[in-house]
């Protein structure tokens, strides 16, 4: 991949800025403001600790665990800073670093660093515990190659806020070898991670070995071709498939239990099924034939309820799935399992009259049945002493008694679960999905399934909301980070979505909500990105270009430009598209613009240029003028309110979720703009972004109106909009209205939306509108 290889060169640039020439011999000092930063961190005066080659790495003898935990700090600062310590079970008089158990602390994870002159110890709560605390020593080395490292007399005492600190790795759609499996492990650990949720199973392939069902991956896991781009139509005409045999997953398995991962595998269903079904048709409604998915998406075809052997399956292959996984928890989807085949399947109408199922509350029986499935496999891992997670649509009917519930979709069905008494795993999709785009400009970024997710919004997140009692906070066990690969192939594009995000989403699982502080989380991240270059993770480097908070200000009718850079690097810009370097204005506080522009900017280090940032100003009469919403923006899409409108800036032509566009679904748009004084006006420009897939149309009307008091208004326009397209498009749609010069103060702008077409899944519902500025000249 093209754009993978340019981000890698870019890493490695980053790299070496933020590393600013270290390396050599001599000495370096240790940093304690490490990601995830330690909960208290006490300095004293006195001589510093000495790491040197001479330095030795004490365990308790016998331990196995804690033997490990030593070599492993050994191979740490070996890596970080080119001095790897001996590792003894005796401990000598002077320079060691201690490691220990027996830690009070009602918190099994928790640990104590104590430095001196003598000594560091690291004493913890468990074996667990103490690894966090080597995590935390070995990111406070500076990387290089040292001959000696100081670390000044320090006191840090440290526990995470949650017990499940969890990310996703999704194998089923793009699968990823072993090698890489492991180095994805040794990342979450980095990060003080201790759940790997391992989607293993999907519509486009099965991943896990089954002796008692061979066809699984003998045909399951294997798609002949994949759809290029977001389902096009077009296919790459590759083969794509893998697999890992049972050997294979204990073996992972036992590299993550090494390093404190619980591995918990998730099985997808009813739903997500269509990689089994192709390998055993008789499992389906159907009865098939049916193909491993070539495509993405949500496919009618599932497991058949009505029929006993589709438990016999499950509960064969979910008691292969806990030989293998020790972890306390099964992960078994639920989501997205359309009820389309199961309310024509005469097997599973038969199970429903059975079991006396009925439409209720909202659901059909349908969704009962689908509640039958669940508690039935609950009852079976209930009973091998395993417990259920299912995404939050288990929610739908009734939930199993004893399920945790992972909510994917917002927040709500989580506080739900919560205030029922149930666990929650909290990884809605505005925070935790790290498959969305990580910047605005995503023309230059490889292609993500959408969305906008950037760090300061995962940094921002609050997994146990206010409005639940302490009781049902207790409930929330923790947040994930999750990564679904329709559109990520390469290890390398894994990492670069991963990274990093996952630095954010580690201090939101670990640090207390009140020591939270983004501003001095970004001070401390650079260390880690050096980390990350020294480990060979292709991590994004965002973080470090300039960063442009453009906002329009109606108080001075124009835009206020403020850019900032993690490191306070010096910034040079440009107004009239002319690339900017070190002769150009140097940024020194906010400025307005008033005018079209082409603002470019750029930061730069000791002679080295981070990527341009650009942005296009186009100004009319109706820019960065007061604007009244008279309909009310759809719930998540009001973004930045009604500046949006006026603030001459286009949003992005492939993402509507970036902030530059507000939508609207179930009402019109209608806004009232005040030019402040009379204007002529006879031309009005509306854009309109369209992504038929996501709901998302062309306006259907545009209506312009004048009024020189604001309460009475005369029709100036009214266009109807049509569009011919019969099938998926994106795009975007700029409406052009031009009529005889109105002289008028304020203008009523009213963009129609329309009913989702008779070709579209949806239709006879009401579709959204996305706008995202309009011009009056």
């Amino acid at each position: 991949m093209k754009i993978i290889n340019t981000l890698q060169l870019m890493a490695a640039l980053s790299l070496l800025l933020v590393s600013c020439g270290r390396g050599g011999s001599g000495m370096a000092e240790a940093d304690y403001n490490v990601v995830p930063l330690p909960h208290q961190i006490e300095t004293a005066e006195g001589t510093a600790f000495v790491l040197s080659g001479s330095t030795q790495i004490v365990f308790p003898e016998e331990n196995e665990k804690m033997q490990r935990n030593a070599e492993f700090l050994a191979d740490y600062l070996k890596l970080s800073a080119g001095i790897k310590p001996s590792v003894t079970a005796t401990a000598p008089e002077q320079g060691a670093i201690i490691l220990t158990t027996g830690l009070q602390h009602n918190n099994p994870e928790a640990y104590r660093i104590a430095i001196n002159e003598r000594e560091i110890r690291i004493e913890g709560a468990s074996e667990a515990a103490v690894f966090y605390g080597i995590q935390t020593l070995r990111k406070s080395v500076p990387v290089g190659n040292y001959a000696q490292v100081s670390f000044s007399p320090a006191t840090m005492d440290d526990a995470p806020r949650f017990g499940y600190r969890g990310s996703m790795l999704d194998v089923a759609r793009h699968f990823q070898s072993v090698e890489f499996v492991k180095k994805y492990i040794d990342l979450l650990a980095l990060h003080n991670i201790n759940r790997f949720h391992w989607h293993l199973t999907d519509d486009q392939g099965w991943r896990i070995e089954s002796d008692s069902y061979p066809k699984l991956t003998e045909v399951g896991s294997k798609r002949k071709e994949t759809v290029i781009g977001r389902n096009t139509g077009e296919y790459d005409g590759k083969p794509h498939g893998g697999f890992y045999t049972k050997k294979e997953l204990k073996e992972v398995v036992k590299y993550a239990e090494e390093r404190y991962i619980t591995i918990i595998p998730e099985v997808d269903l009813p739903g997500h099924m269509l990689a089994a079904l192709t390998a055993y048709p008789e499992l389906g409604c159907t009865g098939g034939p049916y193909e491993v998915a070539r495509e993405w998406g949500v496919f009618d075809d599932v497991l058949c309820p009505g029929k006993e052997e589709t438990f016999t399956f499950l509960e064969t292959v979910l008691t292969e799935v806990m030989e293998i996984f020790p972890s306390k928890y099964i992960h078994i989807g639920g989501d997205e399992a359309p009820k389309t085949r199961w309310g024509k399947c005469r097997n599973c109408q038969a199970r429903i009259k059975e079991l006396g199922l009925k439409d209720h509350d909202g659901h059909t029986a349908e969704h009962y049945l689908q509640s039958y499935v669940t508690a039935r496999i609950e009852k079976f891992l209930n009973e091998h002493g395993r417990s259920i997670i299912g995404w939050d649509e288990i929610l739908e009917g009734e939930l199993a008694p004893n399920a945790t519930v992972m909510s994917w979709r917002g927040m709500e069905g989580g506080i739900q679960a919560a205030q029922m008494g149930h666990d929650v795993i909290m990884t809605p999709t505005n925070y935790c999905y790290f498959d969305y785009y990580q910047t605005q400009y995503t023309d230059k970024e490889p292609l993500a399934i959408g969305g906008y997710v950037p760090l300061k919004q995962v940094y921002s997140f609050e997994p146990a909301p206010e409005k639940l009692t302490a009781e049902q906070k207790a409930h929330i066990l923790g947040p994930q980070a999750n990564l679904w690969t329709e559109y990520i192939e390469e290890p390398e594009h894994v990492e670069y979505m991963l990274l990093p995000r996952l630095a954010a989403m580690s201090e939101v699982q670990w640090v207390q909500p009140e020591e939270k502080n983004y501003e001095a989380f970004l001070k401390r991240l650079p260390q880690l990105l050096a980390l990350y270059g020294k480990l060979g993770y292709n991590y994004a480097t965002h973080v470090l270009d300039v960063t442009a908070e453009l906002k329009a200000n109606f108080d001075t009718n124009a835009l206020d430009v403020i850019f900032t850079t993690i490191d306070d690097a010096p910034v040079y810009y440009t107004l009239d598209g002319s690339e900017p370097d070190e002769s150009s204005n140097r940024y020194e506080d906010k400025f307005p613009i008033k005018e079209n522009a082409m603002i470019k900017a750029v930061a730069i280090r000791n002679g080295k240029k981070s990527k341009v940032f650009s942005e296009k100003v186009t100004i009319s009469k109706s820019t960065y003028m007061p604007t009244e919403l008279l309909t009310t923006p759809a719930t998540n899409y009001d973004y930045g309110g009604t500046s949006i409108l006026v603030d001459g800036l286009n949003g992005n032509d492939t993402n509507y979720k970036t902030g530059r566009w507000i939508g609207f679904q179930g009402e019109d748009l209608v806004a009232v703009i005040d030019l402040l004084q009379p204007a002529e006006i006879s031309k009005a420009e509306v854009r309109n972004d369209v992504v038929t897939g996501d709901w998302i149309f062309d306006a259907s009307e545009i209506i312009i109106e004048s009024s020189a008091d604001n309460k009475t208004f005369t029709p100036v326009i009214d266009q109807a909009v049509t569009d011919k397209h019969k099938d998926h498009w994106t795009g975007i749609s700029t409406h052009t209205l031009n009529f005889a010069p109105v002289e008028a103060r304020y203008f009523k702008v009213t963009v129609k939306s329309s009913l989702l077409p008779e070709w579209h899944p949806g239709k006879g519902n009401r579709a959204f509108i996305f706008v995202d500025e309009i011009r009056l000249d």
